[in-house]
Formats: C-alpha cells, structure tokens, sequence
C-alpha cells in the first residue's frame, strides 16, 4: 500500500513540476509579446499581443461571465461584442462589475456608441479548470446575457455572426472598461506549482521510509 501512495505522491509531484515549466513558457510569453497591428495578432495567433483596433461595440448585447472574484466580491466580467472596421465581430473583456445578491438583477454597462479604437491586449477564450454541465444557451431577447462559459459558437449564433475565437482584454488605461483589469498571464504562479511539487516529493519520501522501515519490522514479527 506505501508502494502504491509512493508511486502516486510522485506522479503528482511530477505533474506539478511539469505545469510550473509550461507557466514560466507562459509568462515568458507574456513578457516578450510585442505591439502589433490586430489583424497580424489574428493571423499569427499571438497571444498576449498588444494591439488597437477601430470599429463600433455593441451597445446592448453584453455577456456577463459569472462567478467572478475581485477584492473579496462577487461579480462578473463583462464581455461586449466589438465588431472591427474590416467587419471581424471579437468580444472585449471590459473588466469587473458587481452582481446584485438577488442575480437577477444587471448591473447597468455604459458603452461608447460611436466609432472607437480599443486598445488591449489579446488572448484567449477564459476556460474554467472544471466544466460542470453544459454551457448556457444564450437568449436572443435577453440582454445582458448571464453565462457561466463563454461558448463562442453559442455566442456567435446569437449575435448572427461568427465570433472570433479570441478576446480583447482592454487596457487599464481605456475609459471604457471597469475594475479589476491588472490581466495576468496565469491564475497559479509557477512558484505555487512548484510549492505543491514540493509537497507531493516530502510525501513520496516519507512513503519510501515508512515503506522501508515496515519491511525491516516485518520479519522480526514473523520471527517472535
């Protein structure tokens, strides 16, 4: 039994070591993106460019990603389609808004209507650690529109319009946007992973010894 907790803890150790390496690829990736035009962004799917983009955001068909965190509140993240100068329809994460405890209640989302150039940063579609059910059907005469996934199809059907399979994160200099836009490349730091590594290894250490020591005992029990 110590055997098979040994082999496990391991696993697990492993596992974590190997997410702290594809974090700092992560960051690293973040720190070197560069400034580029959007379209090229698109083209060479680089995430974490920096991009501007002219065009119109739609005033009334806002998404809302629910479940969202920010200085001990709940809330959410509000998503409005943005549809270019050249006609590509992509959603902005504008940042966080409070959600009203009864939930039914939507927060009030003032957007510009005229022409505009968003200025952000590129990335991709938000995707939960744990999909529990399916993602929400939109309703077209619902708006704004409470999600717990961003499903882009979904989204895309409701807009009549195929969605790009990306998001714009605005800048935290954009006077469009709302709280809680410091974006980071990743949730879970590649320290923290390498912490719980740390922690799955002392576990496969203290196996090995009670293992080794159990079969030293093992005989001289037989033995008596």
């Amino acid at each position: 039994m110590l055997s098979l907790l040994a082999i496990l803890f391991a696993n697990l150790g492993m596992w974590q070591s190997k997410r702290a390496s594809e974090k700092d690829l992560t960051q690293l990736q973040h720190k070197m993106a560069e400034d580029v035009s959007f379209e090229t962004a698109l083209a060479g799917e680089q995430r974490f460019a920096r991009i501007d983009v002219g065009g119109h955001y739609d005033p009334v068909r806002h998404i809302l990603l629910d479940n969202q965190i920010w200085n001990g509140r709940a809330g959410v993240h509000v998503f409005t389609p943005f549809k270019t100068l050249s006609g590509r329809l992509i959603l902005v994460n504008r940042g966080w808004l409070p959600l009203a405890a009864d939930r039914q209640s939507m927060p009030g989302i003032p957007t510009p209507q005229h022409e505009t150039v968003v200025r952000g940063m590129l990335n991709t579609i938000p995707v939960p650690g744990r999909m529990l059910g399916a993602a929400d059907e939109i309703q077209d005469d619902k708006w704004p529109q409470l999600v717990t996934y961003l499903n882009t199809k979904n989204i895309g059907l409701s807009l009549d319009a195929p969605l790009e399979n990306w998001v714009i994160q605005l800048d935290d200099s954009e006077q469009a946007g709302f709280e809680d836009r410091d974006w980071k490349p990743v949730f879970l730091t590649p320290r923290k992973h390498r912490g719980y590594a740390f922690q799955w290894y002392a576990l496969t250490t203290a196996s090995i010894v009670l293992w080794i020591f159990s079969s030293f005992r093992r005989p001289k029990e037989n033995h008596r």
